[in-house]
């Protein structure tokens, strides 16, 4: 079941509910620079499982609109809560995947944590996607600005560029082709100005000390993108989380140790 849920007057966001009256609910935040198809290979599973499961296109990507503005963590994570309020959510694990995963850190620190009961980090690009003077760990940032200037002069190379760095396994290339063209249904704008975010947020390092909630933190151990020192970093600032590496496996988790994923995920929940 499929619909729009307005976040701000004239801004509306897609959400996809599946199995609205499962007993336990998880709500899912996609990555750069997909959308919430992004999880196919978990919303197959898990709603026979009796889970309901959400995911969000986040605004400036897959069906949502895509305003010019409003692509930092703040605002990102104010519609995610803009969700949780419209749906009346409570008592859900919340998931996120790369930079969805520091939308869900932002919206822990901001919203307290409001309806959340456990949280789950698939390689996140938190505390920060970038190295920086204290945090050595990230990419380099000149990286970032080429990706940047990448979409603006030629999006769909740098999709494809980016689509090469995301399996350490094998996958066949209809699926790399699709996860391509759900890149190219967000803006050009909005796939910039995420990036841009990476680049300017710091906060999600204060961020991550505010989570009280179990935690589960899933990354690949051969990542190229978020590297998996990230996970170690997240692990040591929150509290009451559980870091699971996984060998032989890149940034897409999902599908590089898709059967994996989907067990420890469902561990979880039902821990």
């Amino acid at each position: 079941m499929g619909y729009y849920i307005t976040v701000e007057p004239g801004i509306n966001v897609y959400v996809e509910d599946l199995n609205p009256a499962g007993h336990r609910t998880i709500l899912l935040i996609h990555g750069w620079p997909g959308n919430h198809n992004l999880f196919e290979y978990q919303f197959d599973q898990l709603p026979q499982m009796g889970y309901r499961c959400i995911g969000i296109d986040c605004r400036g990507f897959g069906l949502s609109d895509k305003p010019w503005f409003g692509y930092d963590y703040n605002r990102l994570s104010d519609d995610i809560r803009s969700v949780v309020d419209a749906l009346k959510l409570q008592n859900f694990t919340f998931g996120g995947h790369s930079t969805g995963g520091a939308i869900c850190v932002r919206y822990m620190a901001r919203h307290n944590g409001y309806g959340v009961s456990k949280l789950a980090l698939f390689a996140a690009a938190a505390p920060s996607l970038i190295q920086r003077p204290y945090f050595p760990y990230g990419l380099k940032k000149e990286a970032v600005i080429n990706i940047i200037q990448g979409v603006y002069t030629d999006r769909p190379k740098t999709l494809r560029d980016f689509g090469n760095m995301i399996f350490h396994n094998y996958v066949s290339e209809p699926l790399s082709d699709w996860i391509f063209q759900l890149g190219l249904q967000a803006a050009g704008w909005s796939t910039a100005a995420i990036a841009n975010t990476w680049l300017d947020e710091e906060g999600l390092f204060n961020d991550l000390k505010t989570i009280k909630v179990p935690t589960l933190i899933l990354h690949g151990i051969n990542d190229q993108v978020c590297l998996f020192p990230l996970a170690i970093a997240q692990n040591k600032s929150i509290k009451n989380s559980k870091l699971v590496p996984f060998e032989s496996c890149g940034h897409f988790l999902f599908y590089d140790q898709r059967e994996r994923f989907n067990r420890e995920l469902i561990q979880f929940i039902e821990e």
